[in-house]
Parts: structure tokens; sequence; C-alpha cells
């Protein structure tokens, strides 16, 4: 486990040695054309040798590819679209280390606790497998079926994933110390959040608990189904579900010769994660078509003839009350094509900072919505791609030059809508996911407006309060003012005395580096090690001189 974590805390540092070296020293001695020259080439370097070092070592590193694979707020392009394919390619574990690990789970062996246990898996993944099995005919009887499948974790994965979580933290602490990173995202607490999400889907009783919330969360609803945990047969690292398997959502083929048409469960689906993220607040994160079904429905008395049944709850998000009011008013904006309402949604997110000077991002965003708005995919495809890559770039550049960054949590809801975008396209080509954003978002505005009484007494109260507090603040102020107490800051002020104060440091910095540099050099013909010595010593002022940053920032 020790070369693991080597391996890994080895291939960020040579990483991360060679993005100072071209993107901070370089530019520093006006060579940026070199830097902008060859970084596409670097990116992709990069991407490929991280993809391959995943797929071999296996565990979380695949889970880390995916994850950077859709931070568009922190990575270069060039990384996430390399990394954009990165998918579960590892071998399955060989069925005995599986049954061996699946009997000291239950405690006895395979043929007593099922009938039978198909050995070939269903499906293999980095964390996990999964195998068809039939319970017993007193254990069927009890929970009403008998066709199961048995979601084993890979042996030892476990202590696989806190060396991997041990080495992130590693790679975390060094990134919160290059400012260029630190000033976009907070590193450690990014993968403290991927340790939390990483344990829970490995906690196979924890996924249990998901399964049943959301249905309990889903229950009379008959456009949803999901599969019957056997808690007699479940354990931390063995999961035993009701086997649900139907027609896979994106089999055309299949759901035509059961009399379904695709494009009418495009508008359904949408719905359904829609009612998760703004209503509920509990949604499933990883909505992908291996983890979709569409079941035909027996019953003569549904208004429909087929259900969507979800699979695979270990990755689950939460959207708390607050934060889902927030989300509900920037759907309403995005759906008015609101330019000024999704930017104070964001604000209110804290995807953009207060601070933030959004007037050039609103201009923008104002002509997205002029000239793409409400445009479905048919008719994007039509569109002049030369048109995308302007705005595009026009919005990249914006957003880069922006305080910007996904809070806590905002990367599951982001995940979540894009492959609910994704699966109902697939479904219907056609299909424009405007159709069911603005319904949605007048009926969300029809509720909104019912609580306008209750919003307006809630304000009354809040002056009422201030109006209490104010006669006191002003005669604290008074007296404050009176004994000398009043202190007033004036924060450019602050700032500018804060940045001479940093050129200062990098000048002298600047001038340390170039002296030991110069004596290196020239005593290095006489004196190898010492002038060695002093060369290398030189790098120290020479960081001083990059990183130097002030308290006040």
């Amino acid at each position: 486990m020790r070369a693991r974590y080597l391996r890994i805390t080895r291939f960020a540092a040579r990483f991360l040695l060679q993005t100072w070296w071209y993107e901070l020293v370089l530019p520093r001695f006006r060579l940026t054309a070199i830097t902008n020259a060859t970084r596409t080439r670097r990116m992709k370097r990069f991407a490929r040798k991280f993809h391959d070092l995943a797929v071999e070592l296996g565990g979380l590193m695949i889970k880390v590819g995916q994850f950077m694979s859709s931070r568009l707020d922190v990575l270069p392009p060039e990384i996430t679209a390399e990394l954009e394919g990165l998918q579960d390619e590892v071998p399955p574990v060989p069925f005995a280390a599986i049954r061996e690990l699946a009997e000291r789970e239950l405690g006895m062996t395979l043929d007593r606790a099922f009938i039978s246990v198909e050995e070939v898996p269903v499906a293999a993944a980095s964390l996990g497998q999964t195998h068809r099995a039939v319970l017993l005919p007193s254990d069927a009887l009890e929970v009403g079926f008998d066709r199961v499948v048995l979601k084993v974790q890979r042996p030892g994965i476990a202590e696989i994933v806190e060396v991997d979580l041990a080495a992130l933290k590693r790679i975390g602490g060094w990134l919160s110390r290059i400012r260029l990173v630190s000033n976009r995202v907070d590193a450690p607490a990014l993968v403290s959040e991927f340790a939390t999400t990483s344990r829970e889907e490995i906690d196979y009783l924890n996924e249990a608990a998901n399964v049943e919330r959301f249905a309990e969360q889903f229950a009379g609803d008959d456009r949803v189904s999901v599969p019957q945990v056997v808690w007699e047969r479940t354990t931390r690292e063995l999961l035993t579900l009701e086997d649900v398997s139907a027609i896979k959502i994106t089999d055309h083929e299949k759901l035509a010769a059961n009399g379904i048409d695709a494009a009418d469960v495009a508008p359904v689906f949408a719905d359904v994660m829609f009612d998760q993220l703004f209503e509920a607040g509990f949604f499933h994160a990883d909505p992908h078509p291996g983890n979709l079904f569409v079941t035909p429905n027996t019953d003569p008395d549904a208004t429909r003839p087929w259900r969507i049944t979800f699979i695979d709850f270990g990755m689950m998000g939460e959207v708390p009350r607050a934060t889902r009011s927030t989300l509900r008013a920037l759907l309403i904006a995005i759906a008015s094509r609101d330019a000024r309402g999704v930017i104070a949604g964001a604000k209110k997110l804290d995807v953009l900072l207060p601070s933030a000077d959004t007037v050039e991002l609103e201009r923008a965003m104002t002509q997205l919505f002029a000239r793409f708005g409400g445009m479905g995919f048919a008719e994007l495809r039509e569109v002049d791609p030369r048109e995308f890559v302007d705005f595009a770039i026009q919005f990249r550049e914006l957003v880069r030059a922006l305080p910007f960054q996904l809070p806590k949590n905002f990367l599951l809801i982001i995940r979540a809508v894009s492959l609910t975008s994704g699966v109902c396209s697939t479904l219907d080509p056609a299909y424009n996911l405007w159709d069911s954003v603005e319904p949605y978002a007048a009926q969300l505005i029809r509720e909104e407006r019912g609580n306008t009484l209750r919003d307006l007494g809630s304000e009354a109260v809040s002056a009422a309060q201030l109006a209490w507090r104010l006669p006191r603040r002003i005669d604290s102020l008074i007296t404050r003012i009176e004994e000398g107490n009043l202190e007033i800051t004036n924060p450019k002020l602050e700032r500018r005395l804060s940045q001479l104060e940093l050129g200062a440091r990098r000048l002298v910095s600047a001038v340390l580096f170039g002296s030991l540099l110069l004596a290196g050099v020239t005593i290095r013909a006489d004196d190898p090690v010492f002038g060695a010595v002093l060369i290398i010593a030189s790098l120290v002022p020479l960081g001083v001189a990059i990183f130097a940053r002030t308290d006040n920032r």
C-alpha cells in the first residue's frame, strides 16, 4: 500500500512541478510564448497518463478522474475533455474471491444462503461488482420475490480507498499553498467532500438506507419504481436487492417492441428528476443509462403502461431547504431568460462571491439567452459551430476572470442535471429540455406567489425588530465616538499598502535569487559541488518571489 501511496503522490508532484515551471516561472522571464505553445500538448499528455494510472490502480483513482472531468470551474478544458470518457475500465474480480468475501459477510456458505448465484458478474466497477442470484423459498415467501442481485465489494477496497484518500489529502495540502489554486477553490475542503462521498459509497448499509428513503419519497407515484432491500442478506460489504432488470432506458428497439415510445419517456424522466432536486431535496446523483430501466406496468389502474426504475443508490445528493429555495428562483430566472436573476441566484448560492463584478457577465449571458435560449438539441445542431466557439471563448474568459467556484454538494446537482439532459436527448433527439423547464418553472412561480403573504409578514417582523434596536445602536455609536474608540477602516487603502509590501518582498527575493544564481554559475567552474549548492539555494528566494502573498487579500 505504501508503494501505491507513493505512485499517486509522485505523479501529482511531477505534474505540479511541471505546471509551476511552465505557468509561473517562464512567464516571469517573459517566455510566455513557450508556455502558450506547449499548454495543450502538456495538458493532454497529463490526462492520458492519469487515465493509464487510474485504470492500472483502480480504486478511487477512476472516481477521481470522473470527478476531475466535471470540475470545469477549476481545471483547464484540455484535461476535462480528455478525461470525459473515463469509465470503470477494470477487470472483474475472480468469483472465488467474491465468494470468500460474501460468505464471510453472511456467516454461511452461498449454497446455504441462496438457491444459486451466477459466477459471471452482471457488471464490474472499481469499487465492487454485481451478480444475479435466486433466494431460498423461505426468504422469497417473506419478501415476495425470488430473483435478486448481489452487490459485492472488491476485496480489500476499504483499505485501498483509505490509502487513496491519504494521498489525495497530501496533494490537497500542496494545492492549498499555491495562490493560483487557493484563490479559486478550497482544495482540502474538496478532498474532504470527496472522501465523505467515497466512504458512503462503499458502505452498503448506507446505500440500503438510501434505497428505502428514495422509495418512501416516491411512494404512491406510479411514474417511479425502486428495488426492495433484502435486509437479511445485506451487510456493510454485501447488498442484496430485488432484481428489477427491465428495458434499458435508451434501448429504443426493446422499448418499441413493448409498445413504448421513447419520446414519451423523456419528459416524464425530466419531471421526476426536477421533483427530486427542487421539491424533495434528496436526489439520485448518478442517473446515467446504466442505472435506469423502463418497466412495463401490469397494473390496469395505472395512469401509464410503464414506469421508470432507478438502481444504484451509492451516490446520492441532498439539497438543504434554503439552497432548494434559491435553486427554484434560479430555475425561474433561467426559464424567463433573466440574466440578472441568474447572476443574483449564483451569488446567493456562493457560486459567485458578493464582490464579483458581473456587469460583463450579465451582458454576455443576455446575448447568450437572446441567441440560443429555448433551443432544443436538434435546433442547436443546425447552428454554425463558429457561433458556439465565439460565445464559448467570451464566456470562458469572463468566468475565469471572476471569483467563481462551485459550493459544497453543488457538483452533484450539476452532474444530475447534465446526465438528465443527456438521457432525454438520447431518448428523443428532437427533445427540448426547455419544454420541461418552462412549465415546471411556471408551476414554481404559482407556488411562490402563494408564499408572498407569508414573506411579507416575515419582512414586517424584521423591520419592526430593526426599528426596536436602532436607538440603542445609535447611542452606542455616539458613546464610542466620545470615548475615542471608533475605528474606521479603508479596505482600498489597506489593499494598496499590502500590494506595496508584496512588491518590496518580491524585489528583495528577486535580487537575492539573481545574486545566488550568478555566484553559483561563477563558482561552479572551480568548485562544482559548492556551485551546485548555491544554484539550488537560489530556488528558495525564487519561490518566495513567485508565491509571496500578503495577509490581507
